[in-house]
């Protein structure tokens, strides 16, 4: 690694350890030369993922969309950002794992919403309002039963003939603008 200071090729490392979930190596190095003390990343290469809209359109995966459908579902609510982070690198390493170069929005969102289910009911009926695009107080009332008796949530094409709700969604949670409304401000 040449030094970034005088460009001598000469330089050794004085540390190393893992970052970013052991996915990088941070490397603190020492020039030679003139002693300039730098820091280096060594990061694996991964393929893109690619995310299919529900419009057919096709882009690069992006874990922070999901973090961020799910920070404003959660807004106001009693969990940590560090858990929400955890869940989104969880869920990306699934479809990593699941998915060699392309999964549908529709995969994410449904993702998304078991986890929320799971962590924060008020953050999952937030969030699957406007995914699912619930059309009235009714759909909403029945999801909302169906939450209270334990019953697993509705297909999500049920309500897919819904008029699109208004304000931006998390572009990967199922290419549904992020939740709008839900909390006081």
């Amino acid at each position: 690694m040449r030094c970034p200071r005088c460009h001598a090729p000469d330089t050794r490392v004085l540390d190393s350890r893992p970052t970013e979930e052991g996915m990088a190596i941070r490397r603190r190095r020492e020039c030679q030369a003139c002693g300039e003390r730098f820091t280096t990343y060594e990061k694996v290469e991964v393929t893109p993922l690619l995310v299919i809209k529900k419009d057919g359109r096709r882009e690069v995966f992006n874990r922070d969309k999901v973090l961020r459908g799910m920070l404003t579902a959660c807004e106001k609510r009693p969990v940590e950002l560090e858990r929400l982070q955890a869940i989104a690198a969880e869920i990306e390493r699934e479809l990593r794992s699941r998915y060699d170069k392309e999964v549908e929005s529709r995969v994410i969102g449904e993702m998304v919403m078991d986890r929320l289910r799971r962590l924060d009911q008020v953050a999952y009926v937030r969030f699957a309002s406007v995914y699912r695009q619930f059309k009235d107080i009714e759909t909403f009332r029945r999801e909302l039963d169906r939450l209270l008796a334990g019953d697993e949530p509705a297909p999500a094409a049920q309500d897919r003939d819904a008029p699109a709700a208004a304000g931006p969604m998390p572009d990967h949670a199922g290419d549904e603008p992020a939740v709008q409304g839900t909390s006081p401000r």
